[in-house]
């Protein structure tokens, strides 16, 4: 059974631990013993069951009402599995939103639809992120529908705002599914609900289920396989990932960016002799010359046309804390300085909308250049998102993550 990976955006208070709680009790994926400790655990707090507290790790976060730590929670529905990484809403911890975003195959956006919560500043923070990190299938949980009096109203007033603003941020909108529920009480998300008889759509599971089935983009068509290293005492055979293309038995290779070549003398998938390897493949390459001393973060080429060499990128960077003292990115699994970081436009998150020059603020995304101390193979994000992402750090701290737009 394939596993989605989901990851949940929105702030804090929105529900979203309340939303996975009970998505777990109602599809049958969590055990009557965690069921019970949480129920244990409200009556300690004096409270009614709270669902989320099946997700929460650390006494001091129910206290605090808040969930700190990433939590993965494996929910299983009609032979499909989803993995629901819970990340922070809140601002301090958007590193782990960041890193959280950035490994899922799409993402669910949980917005409240009481009066003073709705659509934040935190809510279309993540939408954008979303969109830097290149996650395009996205549901929107309309929650809290039972605080508003199950109001049609409400809920199409909030469908239209994050329409909105999903296509000023370059999202197609009609493709973004919206689903109106109560996670505490459990409607519309396993079940429909009767007070809500108005929404004519599916559950919020079985639009995850029909969401998972959908076709995903391919990779682009020239090979680029992003190299880990060499096998021990066996300076001819490399291994690393397909990103692009497919590569045979007796291929040419050039490995990027040293520019050295070698023919493909055997094709090891899973350790197993093939005479191909595709697209997701785990590969291991017998070849029949030495490619370098240290391959990692390189990229096997048959052409250029995959991706390119240079020690200049341009990107769009997304900052999470002032820029100071020495800068590096982490690219292709490897480290290297950044020397100096051009602004050319800044984006105003809110509106979507674009400004000439300007300096990088945190919390806010610019359009730079990237000056390395060396030159790296990588490619445009829209064609091969593995070798068109990075993260800044400063001062060998989290500052930032980023994609090449070329």
């Amino acid at each position: 059974m394939i596993v989605n990976r989901v990851t949940l955006l929105g702030n804090k208070d929105h529900g979203k631990s309340t939303l996975i709680g009970s998505l777990l009790i109602n599809t049958g994926s969590v055990s009557e013993q965690r069921i019970n400790d949480a129920k244990k655990t409200s009556r300690k707090l004096g409270r009614q069951f709270e669902p989320g507290y099946i997700l929460d790790s650390f006494e001091e976060e129910r206290e605090n009402e808040m969930t700190i730590d990433t939590t993965r929670a494996q929910v299983k529905y009609k032979d499909t599995g989803f993995e629901f990484i819970d990340v922070p809403g809140h601002e301090e911890l958007m590193k782990n939103m960041l890193s959280g975003a950035s490994y899922a195959d799409f993402a669910l956006l949980i917005v409240s639809a009481k009066k003073d919560e709705g659509i934040t500043e935190q809510t279309k923070r993540h939408l954008f992120v979303a969109k830097l990190m290149g996650i395009s299938r996205i549901v929107v949980a309309v929650n809290k529908l039972d605080a508003v009096g199950y109001d049609e109203g409400r809920f199409a007033e909030i469908t239209k705002g994050i329409k909105d603003y999903l296509e000023r941020i370059g999202f197609k909108a009609r493709e973004i599914n919206f689903v109106p529920i109560s996670a505490y009480k459990a409607e519309n998300l396993v079940k429909k609900s009767k007070s809500m008889k108005w929404y004519k759509g599916s559950s919020l599971i079985d639009t995850l289920v029909t969401l998972s089935h959908s076709k995903k983009e391919s990779a682009g068509e020239g090979l680029a396989i992003l190299l880990q290293g060499t096998l021990e005492g066996n300076k001819r055979s490399v291994f690393g990932k397909v990103l692009s293309g497919s590569i045979r038995k007796g291929d040419k290779i050039r490995v990027l960016p040293n520019g050295r070549e070698a023919r493909v003398k055997e094709i090891f998938v899973s350790g197993r002799r093939k005479p191909m390897a595709t697209v997701g493949n785990v590969v291991t390459l017998e070849v029949d010359k030495e490619l370098g001393n240290d391959v990692k973060g390189s990229v096997a080429c048959i052409d250029k046309s995959a991706c390119k060499v240079g020690s200049s990128v341009d990107a769009l960077f997304f900052d999470t804390k002032p820029l100071k003292g020495k800068l590096s990115i982490k690219i292709n699994s490897v480290e290297i300085p950044c020397k100096k970081i051009m602004v050319s436009k800044t984006v105003n998150i809110a509106t979507g909308e674009t400004k000439s020059k300007g300096s990088i603020r945190p919390l806010q995304a610019a359009y730079v250049t990237l000056s390395l101390s060396r030159g790296i193979a990588f490619a445009d994000f829209e064609k091969i998102p593995e070798l068109g992402r990075f993260i800044l750090y400063s001062d060998k701290k989290f500052a930032g993550i980023g994609i090449i737009k070329e």
